[in-house]
Protein backbone atom coordinates (compact mmCIF):
# COMPACT_ATOMS: atom_id res chain seq x y z
CA UNK A 1 0.00 0.00 0.00
CA UNK A 2 1.41 3.44 -1.52
CA UNK A 3 2.17 5.91 1.59
CA UNK A 4 3.29 9.67 0.72
CA UNK A 5 3.82 12.95 2.71
CA UNK A 6 1.41 14.05 1.12
CA UNK A 7 -1.45 11.45 2.05
CA UNK A 8 -2.46 9.27 -0.32
CA UNK A 9 -5.81 7.65 -0.36
CA UNK A 10 -6.06 3.76 0.10
CA UNK A 11 -6.86 1.34 -3.09
CA UNK A 12 -8.57 -1.14 -2.38
CA UNK A 13 -10.89 1.61 -0.30
CA UNK A 14 -12.24 -0.59 2.62
CA UNK A 15 -15.77 -0.88 2.08
CA UNK A 16 -18.50 -2.98 4.26
CA UNK A 17 -22.38 -3.68 4.51
CA UNK A 18 -23.05 -3.72 8.16
CA UNK A 19 -26.29 -5.90 9.30
CA UNK A 20 -27.57 -6.67 12.47
CA UNK A 21 -27.83 -2.92 13.97
CA UNK A 22 -31.49 -0.86 16.14
CA UNK A 23 -32.22 0.88 13.35
CA UNK A 24 -33.79 3.78 15.34
CA UNK A 25 -30.31 3.43 17.66
CA UNK A 26 -27.41 6.59 16.66
CA UNK A 27 -24.29 5.09 15.52
CA UNK A 28 -20.65 6.50 14.70
CA UNK A 29 -18.64 4.29 12.02
CA UNK A 30 -14.85 4.85 12.32
CA UNK A 31 -11.82 3.31 11.22
CA UNK A 32 -8.23 3.01 12.70
CA UNK A 33 -5.19 0.79 11.58
CA UNK A 34 -3.21 -0.57 14.03
CA UNK A 35 0.78 -2.74 13.67
CA UNK A 36 0.39 -6.28 12.76
CA UNK A 37 3.83 -7.12 14.79
CA UNK A 38 7.15 -5.03 15.80
CA UNK A 39 9.36 -6.36 12.87
CA UNK A 40 10.25 -3.74 9.62
CA UNK A 41 10.44 -5.82 6.51
CA UNK A 42 12.06 -5.12 3.16
CA UNK A 43 11.35 -7.05 -0.49
CA UNK A 44 13.59 -9.69 -1.87
CA UNK A 45 13.47 -8.79 -5.36
CA UNK A 46 15.49 -12.61 -6.19
CA UNK A 47 12.50 -14.24 -4.39
CA UNK A 48 9.53 -12.12 -4.88
CA UNK A 49 9.14 -12.37 -0.63
CA UNK A 50 8.80 -10.24 2.22
CA UNK A 51 11.71 -11.24 4.76
CA UNK A 52 12.43 -9.14 8.40
CA UNK A 53 14.31 -6.35 7.97
CA UNK A 54 14.63 -5.70 11.66
CA UNK A 55 12.62 -3.86 14.48
CA UNK A 56 9.67 -1.69 13.89
CA UNK A 57 10.57 2.18 14.10
CA UNK A 58 8.99 3.91 17.19
CA UNK A 59 5.00 4.28 17.28
CA UNK A 60 3.27 7.21 15.54
CA UNK A 61 0.63 9.29 16.90
CA UNK A 62 -2.53 7.26 17.24
CA UNK A 63 -5.05 8.53 14.35
CA UNK A 64 -8.24 7.53 13.55
CA UNK A 65 -10.78 8.25 10.57
CA UNK A 66 -14.27 8.91 11.71
CA UNK A 67 -16.84 8.45 8.35
CA UNK A 68 -18.28 11.51 7.54
CA UNK A 69 -21.86 10.27 7.55
CA UNK A 70 -21.16 9.60 11.61
CA UNK A 71 -23.87 9.62 13.45
CA UNK A 72 -26.21 7.84 11.56
CA UNK A 73 -29.04 5.64 12.79
CA UNK A 74 -28.42 2.01 12.00
CA UNK A 75 -30.91 1.95 9.62
CA UNK A 76 -29.06 4.46 7.59
CA UNK A 77 -26.06 2.03 7.36
CA UNK A 78 -27.62 -0.62 7.14
CA UNK A 79 -28.96 0.22 3.85
CA UNK A 80 -25.57 1.37 2.18
CA UNK A 81 -22.10 0.14 1.77
CA UNK A 82 -20.21 2.05 3.82
CA UNK A 83 -17.19 2.99 2.08
CA UNK A 84 -13.90 4.74 3.40
CA UNK A 85 -12.55 5.73 -0.03
CA UNK A 86 -11.63 9.55 1.38
CA UNK A 87 -9.42 7.38 4.24
CA UNK A 88 -5.39 8.69 3.13
CA UNK A 89 -2.01 7.55 4.78
CA UNK A 90 0.68 9.47 4.91
CA UNK A 91 4.61 8.89 6.60
CA UNK A 92 4.40 12.07 7.91
CA UNK A 93 4.86 12.18 11.58
CA UNK A 94 4.01 15.82 11.53
CA UNK A 95 0.44 15.61 10.05
CA UNK A 96 -2.03 18.10 10.50
CA UNK A 97 -4.58 17.27 7.89
CA UNK A 98 -6.22 13.94 10.06
CA UNK A 99 -4.61 11.35 7.59
CA UNK A 100 -3.75 7.87 8.75
CA UNK A 101 0.23 8.24 9.99
CA UNK A 102 1.81 5.44 9.18
CA UNK A 103 5.56 3.63 8.74
CA UNK A 104 6.48 2.68 5.24
CA UNK A 105 7.86 -0.77 4.81
CA UNK A 106 5.71 -1.98 8.38
CA UNK A 107 2.49 -4.63 8.11
CA UNK A 108 -0.45 -3.35 9.15
CA UNK A 109 -4.40 -4.17 9.94
CA UNK A 110 -7.29 -2.12 9.42
CA UNK A 111 -9.87 -2.28 11.76
CA UNK A 112 -13.54 -0.84 11.67
CA UNK A 113 -15.79 0.06 14.56
CA UNK A 114 -19.43 0.26 15.08
CA UNK A 115 -20.07 2.81 17.97
CA UNK A 116 -23.20 3.69 19.55
CA UNK A 117 -23.27 7.64 19.72
CA UNK A 118 -23.40 8.29 23.62
CA UNK A 119 -20.38 5.79 23.58
CA UNK A 120 -18.65 8.02 21.24
CA UNK A 121 -18.80 11.34 22.75
CA UNK A 122 -15.08 11.10 23.44
CA UNK A 123 -14.30 9.49 19.86
CA UNK A 124 -11.66 12.00 18.45
CA UNK A 125 -9.17 11.83 14.92
CA UNK A 126 -6.31 12.04 17.47
CA UNK A 127 -6.75 9.57 20.16
CA UNK A 128 -7.40 5.80 20.08
CA UNK A 129 -11.15 4.63 19.90
CA UNK A 130 -12.40 4.54 23.13
CA UNK A 131 -13.41 1.13 24.12
CA UNK A 132 -16.79 -0.16 26.15
CA UNK A 133 -20.15 -2.21 26.07
CA UNK A 134 -20.89 -0.03 23.44
CA UNK A 135 -17.88 -0.13 21.00
CA UNK A 136 -17.50 -3.08 18.91
CA UNK A 137 -14.18 -3.65 16.73
CA UNK A 138 -14.30 -5.96 13.59
CA UNK A 139 -10.96 -6.88 11.67
CA UNK A 140 -10.12 -9.21 8.47
CA UNK A 141 -6.70 -11.07 8.44
CA UNK A 142 -7.29 -10.93 4.53
CA UNK A 143 -6.99 -6.45 4.47
CA UNK A 144 -3.42 -6.91 5.83
CA UNK A 145 -1.20 -4.56 3.98
CA UNK A 146 2.75 -3.82 3.93
CA UNK A 147 3.20 0.16 3.53
CA UNK A 148 5.81 1.51 1.03
CA UNK A 149 6.45 4.34 -0.87
CA UNK A 150 7.41 3.26 -3.97
CA UNK A 151 5.74 -0.44 -5.00
CA UNK A 152 8.02 -3.34 -5.02
CA UNK A 153 6.36 -5.96 -7.36
CA UNK A 154 5.73 -4.93 -10.84
CA UNK A 155 2.38 -6.66 -11.43
CA UNK A 156 1.23 -5.01 -8.37
CA UNK A 157 2.12 -2.11 -10.19
CA UNK A 158 0.83 -2.69 -13.15
CA UNK A 159 -3.00 -4.61 -12.15
CA UNK A 160 -3.22 -0.92 -9.39
CA UNK A 161 -2.81 1.31 -12.24
CA UNK A 162 -5.00 -0.47 -14.16
CA UNK A 163 -7.57 -0.70 -11.23
CA UNK A 164 -7.50 2.69 -9.98
CA UNK A 165 -9.33 5.06 -11.29
CA UNK A 166 -7.12 7.99 -9.56
CA UNK A 167 -4.62 6.55 -11.93
CA UNK A 168 -5.60 7.73 -15.73
CA UNK A 169 -2.63 9.13 -16.25
CA UNK A 170 -0.33 5.98 -16.32
CA UNK A 171 -2.86 3.80 -18.39
CA UNK A 172 -1.74 3.62 -21.95
CA UNK A 173 -4.93 2.95 -23.75
CA UNK A 174 -3.03 0.65 -26.54
CA UNK A 175 -2.02 -1.60 -24.54
CA UNK A 176 -1.94 -5.38 -24.99
CA UNK A 177 -4.97 -6.56 -22.54
CA UNK A 178 -4.62 -9.92 -22.54
CA UNK A 179 -1.78 -10.23 -20.33
CA UNK A 180 -3.46 -7.88 -17.49
CA UNK A 181 -6.38 -10.05 -17.56
CA UNK A 182 -4.56 -13.17 -16.86
CA UNK A 183 -2.52 -11.26 -14.25
CA UNK A 184 -6.03 -10.66 -12.34
CA UNK A 185 -7.23 -14.22 -12.78
CA UNK A 186 -3.92 -15.09 -10.94
CA UNK A 187 -5.21 -12.52 -8.12
CA UNK A 188 -7.96 -14.20 -7.04
CA UNK A 189 -7.58 -12.42 -3.70
CA UNK A 190 -8.37 -9.52 -4.91
CA UNK A 191 -12.39 -10.21 -5.06
CA UNK A 192 -14.53 -9.13 -2.32
CA UNK A 193 -15.35 -11.84 0.34
CA UNK A 194 -18.33 -12.15 2.84
CA UNK A 195 -18.05 -12.94 7.00
CA UNK A 196 -20.21 -14.04 9.09
CA UNK A 197 -19.53 -12.20 12.68
CA UNK A 198 -21.12 -12.92 16.13
CA UNK A 199 -22.44 -9.76 17.91
CA UNK A 200 -21.77 -9.95 21.90
CA UNK A 201 -24.53 -8.62 24.23
CA UNK A 202 -23.98 -5.00 23.41
CA UNK A 203 -26.85 -2.82 23.56
CA UNK A 204 -28.71 -2.09 20.50
CA UNK A 205 -27.59 -4.31 18.60
CA UNK A 206 -28.52 -7.57 17.91
CA UNK A 207 -26.31 -11.06 18.69
CA UNK A 208 -26.15 -11.85 14.82
CA UNK A 209 -24.70 -9.66 12.58
CA UNK A 210 -22.89 -9.99 9.34
CA UNK A 211 -20.06 -7.58 7.75
CA UNK A 212 -19.09 -7.92 3.96
CA UNK A 213 -14.85 -7.03 3.29
CA UNK A 214 -13.29 -5.88 0.78
CA UNK A 215 -10.37 -7.40 0.25
CA UNK A 216 -6.77 -5.97 0.13
CA UNK A 217 -3.44 -6.87 -2.09
CA UNK A 218 -0.64 -7.13 0.66
CA UNK A 219 2.44 -5.23 -1.40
Amino acid sequence: MIITKAGRRMFPAMRVKITGLDPHQQYYIAMDIIPVDNKRYRYVYHSSKWMVAGNADSPVPPRVYIHPDSPASGETWMRQVVSFDKLKLTNNELDDQGHIILHSMHKYQPRVHVIRKECGEELSPVRAVPAGEGTRTFSFPETVFTTVTAYQNQQITRLKIDRNPFAKGFRDSGRNRMGLEALVESYAFWRPSLRTLTFEDIPGMTKQGRVKGQEFCGY
